[in-house]
């Protein structure tokens, strides 16, 4: 297993399939820290920002135990040494970023949560990324850099020593620490620095005979530092996204496993020393065999330079397609949490260097089916950019997407935005593409058929169309759902154009502002025109009667239709949030308000179709049942909207104690419950009163026992009780009305016997009726019987009068 902290959650990944098998969610905010308990290896502690240490069954994704410490927890460490305690980085108490090393003391308890209050400082002044702090060999001692000092303290001996650099950056060196590692079995301290060197330190136990020598073979920062578990080899990683092997801390013996994608951010090995795994600044894990050969890769969404295409859906896989890799396009799956792949877009070789201008991926744009793929890709330069457009055809051969046409300057200046109409009654010849510009112009581009009469029959696009408003700058474009209506913004003003003649139908307005997003109502919606601008007002034109229908004073930066419905999600940002909007456009009330969504601004969002409309029991959040809405931050962190609470997200954490009902159907369990079916189907048959086994309806103590692994178990002691009190059959008491009618029917057993035979063949007529239903009789009460008898007994012949 490779466990990782992913945001507030814990994931649990299989190293031989890359699945990811479980996600542990109990924190409130950012996990910073995750170590196997030293005592435990199927266990494990994680800490977040929240303030809490949760210790783990990661095998069953069950929280053990919730400790309490109050301080923001930046870093986390164990030690097999201390076991009733861990380490952590908290802030210091009245001083602005200055950390603290404390060892927490983890109360015993019953119950899952727990108050741990008990610190006690290690270390002051100490840097607050876990990569500043190493412990060495059987927890000795404890090391801790920051800037250009190293502080060694001795637990035993209660030292502390302190060493330094010269802070002075001579023919290019920068001496400042980085990370730091400790050697497993020797006393020897390994620390990365600023400016690609290493250092090796020995006999740190004295403060003015210390030693250290140095490797170099990074050119920039060391990233990070590990010893193997034997400590014969020393591995390094940077920003050249090489993984550097030192072999006996020479700088002579040295392997490199090079071109892994982008910078080494994190590098961990596995306890039996067989695996490493390197965690890059692309959001990237690659497992790497102990001879430094390429094993796997985990691949989540890629955190670009800058996200310039927007949230596009894949109408084929409904991935996400966005900006990755610099020049590609990632296809990033939200069921699997994984990259699905990459489309080299640009196709040429990204150089990582400051100030060079390079062509990079801007717009992107995918047909109804998902049959054709448009890119504007344009190079850096502002004043006199190199654009192009290129048409790409998905192959379902190589079910892939191949270069169909490229368009070099197909605008004399930036590509603003695009769209295609897909119309499938009106088959490829209702294929269009459409692109908007800085030049004041906007273009519309179709299919022709090769002429070639020779060459094989093929097509390519061409511009078909030309259009233009007063010489403003084309800003947006959208088409309306049956394709015949084409909106485009110009600068302040929404045109209207027939998309089958190309005639300007009607224009729209709303000073003061320009036309930040415009997109057309839906199904019973279609008839109006949504538009918002950049000073802060959202306007809804109806295209029937050319006027405004309603306006609101918002400042929305994000306008995205639902394509299933007719809700329309707005996104503002007003005083430092966001706050979400959703809408009819007929009507002026939002059906859905979210204030305050995040703190982070929110550039983009996209609603993804479900596979199936999801059962919605609050009307509050109805209009998900069909999309699911994600929001992209200017932090590039991935968000949804969800229509569960936190509680019902996280069940699977806290309340799987017991297994489910819905276990795997066995051959040997169809066979057995086949049998009992038929066992029980004779008993009816021959009349036999079913009874049914009070001991069969499971009791939660009795699934807790037997299905609780067996290292997270209270004592038996304490089990005991609870489970003898299950296995108890609790006495029926009986009403007072039914005692009082016991005594009346013994005082009624005088009666004569010709009213009991009938009472008898009626019963029994009754249940014959009731077998050949197939159904059991309901057996009356003793206070029925009383009031049939009674009924009985009245005289009814003075009917015969009538």
């Amino acid at each position: 297993y490779l466990l990782c902290a992913s945001g507030d959650f814990v994931k649990v990944y299989s190293v031989s399939t890359e699945e990811t098998l479980r996600l542990m969610g109990g924190h409130a905010d950012l996990v910073t820290g995750i170590q196997l308990n030293p005592h435990n290896h199927m266990q494990l502690y994680s800490s977040s920002l929240d303030g809490t240490i949760k210790l783990w069954d990661f095998m069953d994704g069950i929280p053990i135990k919730t400790f309490t410490v109050g301080s923001r927890l930046l870093a986390l460490y164990t030690l097999a040494s201390a076991e009733e305690s861990v380490f952590v980085v908290i802030p210091k108490k009245g001083e602005r970023d200055t950390f603290q090393l404390v060892s927490v003391k983890l109360t015993k308890g019953a119950g899952q949560d727990l108050e741990a209050k008990e610190l006690s400082v290690v270390l002051d002044g100490v840097g607050a990324s876990m990569k500043h702090i190493a412990f060495g060999r059987e927890g000795a001692y404890v090391v801790s850099v920051k800037d250009v000092n190293l502080q060694v303290y001795f637990f035993k001996r209660k030292l502390l020593n302190r060493f330094s650099l010269s802070t002075i950056k001579t023919k290019g060196g920068d001496n400042r620490f980085s990370c730091v590692a400790c050697h497993p079995t020797e006393d020897c301290i390994a620390t990365g620095h600023a400016d690609g060197k290493i250092r090796l330190w020995r006999n740190f136990h004295h403060r003015k005979e210390y030693t250290y020598s140095t490797l170099h073979w990074h050119h920039d920062i060391v990233m990070d530092l590990t010893f193997s578990v034997e400590g014969t080899r020393l591995l390094s990683g940077g920003v050249e996204s090489v993984l550097v092997q030192w072999h006996n801390e020479s700088s002579c013996q040295k392997d490199f496993l090079p071109r892994l994608g982008s910078p080494i951010e994190y590098i961990s090995m596995s306890s039996d020393g067989a695996l490493c795994c390197t965690l890059h600044t692309d959001n990237r894990i690659t497992i790497i065999n102990s001879n430094l050969r390429f094993s796997r890769s985990i691949q989540g969404l890629i955190k670009s330079r800058d996200v310039k295409t927007g949230l596009v859906v894949d109408p084929r896989t409904k991935a996400l397609v966005l900006n990755g890799e610099p020049g590609h396009l990632q296809f990033y799956s939200l069921q699997s949490d994984q990259q699905l792949f990459s489309l080299d877009i640009v196709q040429r070789q990204y150089i990582h260097q400051a100030g060079l201008k390079q062509s990079d991926l801007v717009k992107v744009a995918f047909s109804a089916q998902g049959t054709w793929l448009a890119t504007v890709e344009e190079s850096e330069e502002v004043t006199d950019p190199e654009l192009q457009l290129k048409l790409w055809f998905y192959s379902e051969e190589t079910q892939s997407f191949k270069l169909n046409t490229r368009i070099n300057t197909p605008h004399d200046n930036h590509i603003t935005d695009m769209c295609f109409r897909d119309m499938d009654e009106l088959g490829d010849d209702s294929l269009i593409l459409v692109t908007t510009g800085r030049d004041c112009v906007f273009k519309v581009w179709v299919m022709v058929e090769d002429t070639d009469p020779e060459a094989q029959p093929s097509v390519s696009w061409s511009c078909d169309f030309v259009g233009s408003y007063h010489n403003y700058q084309a800003t947006n474009c959208c088409f309306s759902e049956d394709g015949s209506l084409l909106a485009v913004s110009f600068e302040e003003t929404v045109t209207v154009w027939d998309s089958l003649t190309w005639d300007l139908k009607c224009t729209f307005c709303h000073p003061p502002g320009n036309i930040r997003n415009i997109c057309f109502g839906r199904l019973t919606c279609s008839k109006y025109l949504i538009g918002a601008t950049d000073y802060g007002f959202l306007c809804c034109w109806n295209l029937l009667t050319c006027a405004l229908e309603w306006s609101a004073h918002l400042n929305i930066v994000v306008l995205q239709p639902d394509p299933l419905s007719e809700h329309i999600a707005a996104v503002s940002w007003l005083s430092k949030e966001s706050s979400l909007f959703v809408f009819k456009p007929n009507e002026p009330r939002p059906v859905y308000i979210q204030r305050n969504l995040c703190k982070e601004k929110i550039l983009l969002a996209a609603f993804v179709p479900r596979d199936e409309p999801e059962v919605i029991s609050s009307e509050k959040y109805l209009w998900l049942r069909k999309s699911q809405l994600f929001f992209l931050t200017d932090t590039q962190e991935l968000m949804t909207l969800s229509t569960k609470s936190l509680e019902e997200r996280l069940t699977p954490s806290s309340k799987q104690l017991a297994v489910e009902e819905s276990l795997p159907v066995t051959p040997f369990s169809l066979l057995l419950g086949k049998h009992r079916h038929q066992q029980a189907q004779e008993d009816i048959d021959l009349g036999k009163p079913v009874v049914h086994n009070k001991q069969e309806q499971a009791s939660p103590a009795v699934k807790e026992l037997l299905h609780t692994p067996a290292h997270v178990l209270p004592s038996a002691s304490f089990l005991c009780t609870i489970f003898i009190n299950s296995l108890l059959i609790s006495k029926e008491k009986k009403s007072a009305e039914e005692v009082a009618d016991e005594v009346e029917m013994e005082s009624e057993k005088a009666e004569d016997d010709s009213d009991e035979e009938y009472v008898a063949a009626v019963e029994q007529e009754d249940t014959s009726h009731m077998e050949l239903l197939g159904e059991m009789t309901c057996k009356l009460s003793k206070s029925q019987e009383k009031e049939l008898r009674k009924i009985r007994k009245t005289d009814y012949s003075w009917i015969s009068a009538f």
